[in-house]
């Protein structure tokens, strides 16, 4: 049973929506990040970059002071207002190639603590802590934890319905992607979606594990303080942007490593025998269409590597993740890339950007050797999450990627 609720959001006045929204801090070039907080008054970047009005850098609880600071100036001149009744929040964005429409609210730390809301990759713990701190601090979070649900007829049928009215917000950005917002308060649809939601078994967290984490070490922090603790509390929900399973967009991340680790080109390709079958395709650019085909560029060709399946054993979800078998049969034990995460000779380029790009950083002698796959499946990724276990870092870049600033969740 699925907690998901309705909230009071806090959000810029019609006028200046597309002016407030902006993408999440690390995807601006410096040169971007610039132009928008020097010329656009309005930008959310101004509340999660403080340091930029004192021309300074400023980190650590100091910055989130300072966050908190720039956030109630904007409530106090109305370029943030919260609404006075709790909605959801019907969001559309159309992007080149697809569009996508879901719901924002509010979702039960208890539903994640349960299992009720799956996981399927681990966190690590001294980022939780310090999110968990900016939270407490700030008060306040804006960036949607991205939850799936199985499809649905009755919030489909919501979702249209309320579409056919006029949006709360249109507009467009930059990189012609337009955005859509519609206000939903009336209580018979909102209990219509409150209680579809109740009949579902699970969720499952699709991006957004750490926010998702520090929301529940919050949660947990502020109800051991609160001697009158309800359940009721704000503090017990974390914002969500929840989408139907068949409108997620799922790419693959391909690796590009540094150097061989000590192989020759010809000693390399020798160790990759014993579990992959090779084809060079010179400088024809291969891309999988099966799992368990890989592609490889080296020293200007193309190779396609394609699993050995009467050597390799199938034990779980896990070991069949593609992933998973570059990381197991391939990275770790010849590249001798143990740390996914942390190792500086591994790199990663998510799968909307094309081929040549590894081709590109390979020619370049940056890296040596760059390894592209299919993106995994959405059942690949809820078999995993039911069964407990965790996909290798970097295994899936999901859209949608919401922007910030439009709908904000209070502690």
């Amino acid at each position: 049973m699925a907690k998901i609720h309705p909230f009071k959001a806090v959000r810029p006045p019609k006028d200046k929506a597309g002016l407030v929204a902006s993408r999440p801090y690390e995807d601006y070039s410096i040169g971007e990040l610039t132009a928008e907080l020097e010329y656009n008054p309005y930008s959310f970047l101004h509340i999660i970059n403080p340091g930029y009005k004192f021309q300074h850098e400023i980190t650590g609880e100091k910055r989130f002071e300072l966050v908190r600071n720039r956030y109630l100036e904007f409530k106090e001149e109305e370029t943030l207002i919260q609404d006075e009744e709790p909605c959801y929040y019907f969001y559309k964005i159309i992007t080149r190639n697809k569009t996508f429409s879901g719901i924002i609210a509010a979702a039960s730390v208890q539903d994640y603590e349960e299992n009720f809301i799956k996981k399927h990759e681990d966190t690590i713990a001294a980022r939780e802590t310090l999110f968990k701190d900016y939270l407490k601090v700030v008060g306040f979070n804006t960036e949607p934890v991205l939850l799936t649900y199985p499809d649905s007829e009755v919030i489909n049928e919501a979702i249209q319905n309320a579409m056919l009215d006029a949006p709360e917000y249109e507009f467009s950005t930059h990189n012609k992607e337009t955005h859509y917002l519609w206000k939903i308060c009336e209580p018979e649809v909102v209990d219509n979606i409150r209680q579809e939601f109740a009949s579902m078994q699970e969720l499952y967290i699709a991006d957004g594990h750490h926010r998702s984490a520090s929301s529940f070490l919050l949660a947990q922090e502020s109800k051991e303080a609160n001697p009158h603790h309800t359940g009721d509390e704000p503090y017990n929900y974390f914002m969500s942007f929840l989408i139907a399973e068949s409108e997620l967009k799922i790419y693959e991340y391909s690796r590009l490593v540094t150097d061989l680790n000590g192989w020759s080109k010809e000693e390399f390709l020798m160790q990759l025998d014993e579990w992959f079958r090779i084809e060079n395709r010179g400088m024809e650019v291969y891309s999988p269409s099966n799992k368990h085909h890989f592609n490889m560029y080296l020293d200007g060709e193309f190779y396609s590597l394609y699993l050995r399946m009467t050597n390799y054993k199938f034990d779980n979800s896990l070991s069949s993740l593609d992933t998973y078998i570059l990381y197991e049969k391939l990275l770790k034990p010849i590249l001798g890339i143990h740390d996914l995460r942390n190792d500086s000779r591994i790199s990663y380029i998510h799968g909307k950007n094309d081929l040549i790009k590894i081709k590109t950083k390979v020619d370049s002698k940056e890296f040596a050797v760059g390894f592209g796959m299919l993106p995994l499946t959405i059942k690949e990724i809820k078999e995993v999450a039911d069964e407990g276990l965790t996909m290798p870092p970097k295994s899936t870049y999901i859209e949608p990627k919401l922007r910030s600033g439009l709908t904000i969740y209070e502690f």
